[in-house]
């Protein structure tokens, strides 16, 4: 397997702050009215988006792309 092989055979999972799902739920309307960041942490915090691990506290949320499709799905009742 050549290098570039290798390197093609990598595929990270997109992750997003918070911030912009904090911005796809106002500009999408996603919920009404919007989730607070604080909401959005402890949702974090008790699993229900997935994150990617911090090295420290300091360092923000990332939160898995599918996971927070995976949960937008759930609001509206759609499963798979």
């Amino acid at each position: 397997m050549t290098t570039t092989q290798r390197l093609l055979d990598i595929s990270p999972r997109p992750a997003i702050r918070l911030s912009e799902i904090e911005r796809l739920i106002r500009a999408h309307r996603i919920v009404s009215p919007p989730i607070s960041r604080e909401q959005l942490r402890k949702m974090c915090e008790d699993g229900t988006f997935e994150t990617a691990p911090r090295p420290t506290e300091r360092h923000p949320f990332l939160v898995y792309e599918d996971s927070f499709l995976d949960w937008v799905r759930m609001l509206s009742g759609k499963t798979g």
